[in-house]
């Protein structure tokens, strides 16, 4: 049985109950719904809450827990010489996991567990079988790791059983108590406000324990790249050449410039541009103009960023060789960090200028009219009072803009070109650190080398620094707002 499945088979239950809970409420006191606590749906939703949230629950907290056990009971049938110089059984276990979910594609094809159990161990033919099904394996499928994969495979089908009937046994178990307690005297509104409340706090939690997970998969991945790749040469060398194989170097500060000078190209271009139209739109343009200006701006920011793309590819990256590198003697390549940052910039325009129009409008009209009152002209009022007094939401606008912009990759891979290089030329191919992100982790690659693994390296390294970008912006809110309080 599936996951969908069974999620759908626990919804009916739960929604079964409620049905039979409201039901059973309004013959518990004769059809007479006043001599109910609580009205007839109060006794449905207690019932439904109860037979699928806990079911819900265990089904999340066993999904994350299988996994450990599963490699824990499978991770000693590794052979110590089927693990590769360098790696470890911790990173071997991870084309573990790529092997069986390509064996499942392989069964999904309709070739069947027969043939799998035809292969063998020695696996003569599991990559080309894995290929055809559309999983790529980078190395050599040593027979112990094959083994490791089809007893993978075989206990994740058992655990799943498993969890499905325990899984409609606890729902099962819900809808019974829960109708049982049904009565007319029975306080189910307390008790179903009760219950979303906790459920609510729940739910609430779940951004912060995803961003937990995200960062502890990346500072543990991180620490596996590390283990296999000095520490020092990553963060100190200025050469990023990656050879799958051995031989790389892997330096991330040719990446981290690409990164920061394309975004501050098109911060350039986004900041004066969106925050000049905002004060426009919001000071000084008519109903009329606002009514479709406004839009018009928010239509680049639906623009998939492949539109953009192309466009830098086809239109910018030719017109700034023809017009200004070739004859400045820059460079002769359409593909350059002023082609990615320019286009980038007209894509994040809505960004701050949307976000900066809503925050000037947010100012209290008091404070113009006390201005103006003083003998102050509408520019003296945007630049001394208005813009002071908006600064904190400006700031974040442009905080949102400069993230957005870092965390590009299509335009850049289309405008900028994927050369990791040192240099101040604008009119030069470079590439960021999010473009290496993709292509360390695509393609037929082993998913245990430094080579691959640096791409987790890379995106803490981009997280780190835009927590940094949102401790700085939090530093200049704070100390603006001191002074306008």
């Amino acid at each position: 049985m599936s996951i969908g499945l069974l999620l759908l088979i626990i919804l009916g239950l739960g929604l079964a109950g409620w049905l039979v809970g409201r039901q059973r409420a309004v013959a518990s006191v004769a059809g007479d719904i006043r001599k109910l606590h609580s009205l007839p749906g109060y006794y449905g939703h207690t019932v439904f809450l109860m037979t699928t949230v806990p079911a819900f629950l265990l089904m999340i907290a066993w999904t994350l827990a299988q996994p450990v056990v599963i490699e824990s009971r499978i991770a000693d049938m590794i052979a110590t010489s089927d693990i590769p110089e360098g790696s470890s059984r911790g990173l071997v276990m991870a084309d573990v996991r790529r092997i069986a979910d390509g064996l499942d594609a392989v069964v999904a094809r309709g070739e069947g567990d027969a043939t799998l159990a035809a292969v063998g161990v020695e696996g003569a033919d599991i990559r080309a079988r894995l290929a055809e099904a559309g999983v790529a394996v980078g190395g050599e499928v040593k027979p112990s790791v094959l083994a490791a994969a089809l007893e993978y495979r075989a206990l994740s089908g058992t655990a799943l059983t498993a969890l499905a009937a325990v899984a409609l046994i606890l729902a099962l178990a819900g809808l019974g108590w829960s109708i049982s307690r049904i009565q007319g005297e029975y306080r189910a509104r307390n008790a179903t406000e009760a219950f979303v409340m906790w459920l609510l706090i729940g739910c609430s939690l779940i951004a912060v324990l995803t961003t937990v997970g995200i960062i502890a998969s990346l500072v543990f991945e991180t620490a596996h790249f590390f283990r296999l790749y000095p520490a020092a040469d990553f963060f100190f060398s200025a050469t990023w050449n990656p050879k799958f194989g051995g031989g790389s170097s892997l330096g991330i500060w040719p990446l981290v410039w690409g990164t920061l000078y394309v975004s501050a190209i098109s911060l350039v271009v986004a900041v004066p541009v969106g925050l000049m139209s905002a004060i426009y739109l919001a000071e000084y343009a008519s109903k009329r103009t606002r009514s479709w200006v406004k839009p018009a701006i928010e239509i680049l920011a639906g623009i998939p960023t492949i539109v953009y793309g192309l466009f830098a590819l086809i239109t910018v990256g030719p017109l700034l060789r023809d017009w200004f590198a070739q004859p400045l003697g820059l460079g002769s390549s359409s593909s350059s960090v002023m082609t990615a940052g320019l286009v980038m910039g007209i894509m994040v325009i809505p960004f701050v200028s949307s976000l900066s129009d809503d925050i000037i409008n947010a100012v209290p009209q008091s404070l113009r009219d006390g201005s103006l009152g003083l003998g102050a002209t509408s520019s003296e009022t945007v630049r001394q009072v208005v813009l002071p007094a908006a600064l904190p939401g400006i700031v974040g606008a442009v905080l949102l803009a400069a993230s957005r912009a870092i965390g590009e990759t299509m335009i850049v891979v289309m405008g900028a070109g994927a050369a990791a290089k040192l240099s101040l030329n604008p009119f030069e191919a470079m590439t960021t650190v999010t473009v290496k992100i993709v292509s360390q982790l695509t393609g037929d690659t082993e998913f245990a080398s430094p080579e691959t693994l640096v791409a987790f390296a890379l995106g803490l390294t981009l997280f780190t620094l835009t927590l940094g970008l949102n401790i700085l912006a939090l530093y200049i809110v704070r100390k603006y707002r001191e002074q306008y309080e």
